[in-house]
């Protein structure tokens, strides 16, 4: 059972000028494009409940959704988003909590994401909100960009006793630039409009090539296949212009090669804006969440970061829909 909210008073009323216009605006967009329901409907069944034993209802569905959203959007950890919750009007009109209402715990917050968790149900979220996106025209289905990058980890530290190690053991090491990192490489398939088709979540050690393959499959004849020199290969260009697919892949010198043919700049110049744009989501990522991990664990890390993209995707269609 969910618990109700105490409705609207005239409280709510006068105070509904207040608090921060863009956030609110923003919010407002978002509640109007977001299929709530749908993304609900597979949730609900973790909280079925025919028995008559009574205890605390369950906060809604779609607002403990709406919170996890408005922690992406906003770079909010769980304790910050319960104070936030009880601070910020804008939120809890997104919330659709009243003056009244009670807000929601932190812990209540991690309950929610592990039984999410548990359930393996991000994938399932991800496919609803992009066959949402896709019906509406906000995807284009023709032309995948590709690209990678790293998310730190904690490297931990001794445990007192000397014999453990607080590190992230499903983090891995790579170099890059000459820099070590260690944690996690979030590797994505975009449009050519910047929005997200696919994603995978992998241990920072498996080089950026190794999921280009599986992240442009679905790529129709006729379309287009765009990536930074770190993926190209003579086998995957042949097997792409076999297919009918433009490799829009940037080349770069071969063994022997002093400097790129006059025909090999035309075309990575002719590829570079577009391929471009697979790092906007990516920046878009580290500003609002920071470039490390939250928890330990790469299926926790990776259903953060899913939900990071089902966020992203509504985010910028805002700006990609007739009335933007």
């Amino acid at each position: 059972m969910e618990r109700k909210s105490e409705g609207l008073t005239l409280a709510d009323g006068l105070l509904v000028d207040l608090g921060g216009k863009r956030t609110a605006q923003l919010l407002d967009q978002l509640e109007a494009v977001i299929p709530w329901q749908k993304l609900a409907a597979p949730i609900r069944p973790l909280y079925a409940n025919g028995t008559a034993k009574g205890g605390r209802p369950n906060v809604p569905v779609v607002m403990m959704l709406k919170i996890l959203f408005v922690q992406r959007w906003f770079g909010l950890g769980d304790e910050p988003m319960e104070e936030a919750i009880d601070d910020r009007l804008s939120f809890r009109r997104f919330l659709g909590l009243s003056i009244q209402d009670p807000g929601v715990d932190h812990s209540t917050i991690a309950t929610f994401r592990k039984r999410l968790h548990d359930a393996g149900l991000v994938s399932e979220l991800f496919e609803l909100a992009n066959a949402h996106l896709l019906d509406e025209g906000l995807i284009l289905r023709e032309g995948t960009a590709v690209d990678a990058t790293i998310i730190q980890a904690p490297r931990g530290r001794k445990t007192k006793d000397g014999e453990g190690n607080s590190k992230d053991k499903t983090a891995s090491y790579t170099k890059k630039n000459g820099r070590v990192h260690h944690g996690y490489k979030a590797h994505i398939a975009t449009d050519p409009k910047g929005m997200i088709k696919d994603y995978l979540y992998d241990t920072a050690k498996v080089h950026d090539s190794m999921h280009i393959d599986q992240l442009t499959e679905s790529e129709p004849p006729g379309g287009a296949v765009y990536a930074d020199s770190a993926y190209m290969s003579k086998a995957r260009k042949k097997r792409l212009e076999d297919d009918g697919i433009f490799c829009g892949i940037i080349e770069r010198r071969v063994r022997g090669q002093d400097e790129l043919r006059p025909e090999q700049k035309a075309h990575n110049k002719k590829c570079a804006k577009i391929r471009a744009l697979v790092e906007m989501p990516f920046a878009w990522f580290k500003g609002a969440l920071g470039p490390r991990t939250r928890y330990r664990g790469m299926s926790k890390n990776a259903m953060d970061f899913g939900f990071w993209v089902i966020g992203y995707n509504f985010w910028r269609s805002l700006s990609l829909r007739p009335e933007a």
